[in-house]
């Protein structure tokens, strides 16, 4: 191994004959104040193959912008919106079908109130007041929020004066002021059906839970409604550099000139950062699987539950817990599994069980009968384990939103009201008077009362189909999502938005009728439609003269 260190970067070559070799180096040169840049290459490591967009063609070739933001996750999402609250010509690129395809649509949706990160990181530095704006962000954007506090329970009794001293400095010093110790009879009013064990708990209040899937495309069409552009299954392939800025970014359909290039391209943001000359940071992907439950199977927990000892944690992870999502499922996870693939979504036996166990721990009355589901994101990690937001070092148009994990999505309102306007000022850009805050959401017909039922179903037909029957979704709600600013195509994008295929039976049954809806709105063949575009086809035919004929 061979290191360099260039102002506050270090950064080191060579070749070593395992990617745990290559990690361990990694984080061995860690030192505070400096980022690591590791560029040492693993000897036989297989080339991932990258999930790219099917489509080459040349309909944004030419387009000018202000901004250009290269990822469609809560980070890109976010700060488009409010880069409308300006006079600006905006749009953001993603190389997948539909925003919060990577780690933003892949998480446990946790709006953490940040009494487990130290002082001085970037994180700590954003995470509270973020965390406080949070009902007004979803409110404007008819998006779910609660807040559910969250419990860290502890079996042992003789932990109680070190967490109390862990409190006191939590409040003092870091200003997560909803910091509190619950006793045991208090904390089992609160949750009954935790541990019986249970001594105490260290109670934040501000914990909350969110859609995190939801919150990016509300953002999104959002910013669609104040005029900015979002286009889909469009890849940055390069970048066009002239006098240490970005001249054009290369995509897949033409080449885009922007004044200023925005990269939250999550765990391929050191990749953007290579082609503009301008990598200060490395990502190394930590995969996180999570597992969900039954609607049936939520009982009585009432927060955001995990059961903590007092041994060092190496993984660098929360270390998972329970929640009950704002859909009533529960949520049981993540682990935190290092991987050389920034695409590694598969699952494992060893995953599920080691996180079903463990936090059976906490929720004795977790059934592995009640999984109906499971899913793995990747976290785009720094050496350091903190944010990267600033400008370019070595590219004067370039600013990065990178090395974003948790709490990544607590802190993003946050991020992208400060960024836009560091954007807006080095453009010179005006106030947009026409910004609208408000989007109005999916309507769910299984929240509604019998009344306010039948009067939509009188007025529309097709919301008296019922499609999805776990989660009474409507035919008239999916054809609500394909007249929606942000146009879908494929039945991930119903799924995220209206829940079609979430509950027990995982779209077994609504599958093949959400894929006729699709192709009938659209006009295309049912075996052109897609589960997630890619060449992801449901079908190889269509079904001539089927049941779904009547739809």
């Amino acid at each position: 191994m061979h290191k360099r260190i260039v102002n506050d970067v270090i950064y080191l070559t060579g070749e070593v004959s395992s990617y745990e070799e290559k990690l361990k180096l990694g984080k061995q040169n860690v030192k505070k104040g400096f980022h690591v840049v590791n560029n040492i290459v693993v000897k036989g490591l297989k080339e991932e193959k990258i999930r790219k967009p099917n489509i080459y063609d040349q309909s944004l070739d030419g387009l000018n912008v202000d901004v250009l933001i290269i990822g469609g996750g809560i980070s890109g999402c976010s700060l488009l919106r409010e880069l409308t609250r300006y006079n600006l010509n905006v749009c953001l690129i993603e190389k997948e079908s539909d925003v919060a395809f990577a780690a933003s649509g892949r998480n446990d949706g946790e709006v953490h109130p940040g009494v487990d990160l130290k002082k001085g990181s970037l994180k700590q530095s954003l995470v509270v007041k973020s965390n406080r704006i949070y009902e007004s962000v979803c409110k404007e954007l008819d998006v779910k929020f609660k807040r559910v506090g969250q419990h860290v329970i502890f079996t042992k009794s003789s932990y109680l004066p070190v967490i109390q001293y862990y409190k006191h400095n939590r409040v003092k010093k870091c200003g997560v002021d909803d910091t509190k110790i619950i006793k045991k009879e208090q904390l089992f009013k609160m949750e009954p059906h935790i541990n019986k064990e249970a001594k105490f708990s260290l109670y934040n209040s501000m914990a909350g839970i969110v859609c995190p899937y939801s919150l990016c495309i509300a953002y999104c069409e959002n910013a669609i409604s104040n005029g900015a552009k979002v286009y889909l299954e469009t890849m940055c392939l390069g970048l066009n550099l002239q006098n240490d800025s970005i001249k054009e970014v290369i995509t897949n359909k033409g080449k885009i000139k922007a004044k200023i290039v925005v990269n939250a391209s999550g765990t391929y943001a050191e990749e953007i950062a290579k082609m503009a000359n301008d990598q200060f940071y490395s990502i190394h992907p930590r995969k996180g699987t999570d597992l969900i439950f039954d609607k049936k199977a939520f009982g009585e927990l009432n927060s955001i539950v995990s059961k903590k000892d007092l041994k060092k944690n190496k993984a660098h992870s929360k270390g998972g817990g329970i929640i009950l999502t704002v859909d009533n499922n529960i949520l049981v996870g993540p682990d935190a599994i290092e991987t050389p693939f920034k695409e590694d979504f598969s699952v494992s036996k060893e995953s599920i069980d080691n996180i079903f166990n463990k936090q059976k721990e906490a929720y004795p009355n977790l059934k592995r009968s009640d999984i109906i589901t499971y899913f793995s994101g990747v976290r785009a990690c720094t050496y350091e384990e903190d944010f990267v937001i600033e400008w370019g070092r070595n590219c004067h148009n370039l600013y990065h939103i990178a090395g974003i994990q948790s709490p990544g999505l607590t802190t993003a309102p946050l991020v992208a009201k400060n960024v836009s306007k560091e954007i807006a000022l080095k453009l010179h850009a005006s106030i947009n008077e026409n910004f609208n805050p408000i989007r109005k959401g999916y309507g769910h017909l299984n929240e509604l009362d019998e009344i306010s039922r039948d009067r939509l179903i009188k007025q529309n037909s097709d919301y008296g189909i019922i499609i999805c029957r776990c989660e009474e979704v409507s035919k008239g709600e999916i054809i609500d999502c394909l007249k929606s600013p942000l146009p879908i195509k494929n039945i991930d994008g119903i799924k995220k938005r209206v829940r079609a295929g979430m509950g027990r039976c995982q779209g077994g049954f609504c599958s093949p009728l959400v894929s006729k809806i699709i192709a009938d709105f659209y006009n295309i063949p049912v075996e052109k439609v897609t589960k997630n575009s890619l060449e992801s086809y449901i079908c190889l035919k269509s079904n001539k003269g089927g049941e779904n004929d009547g739809l």
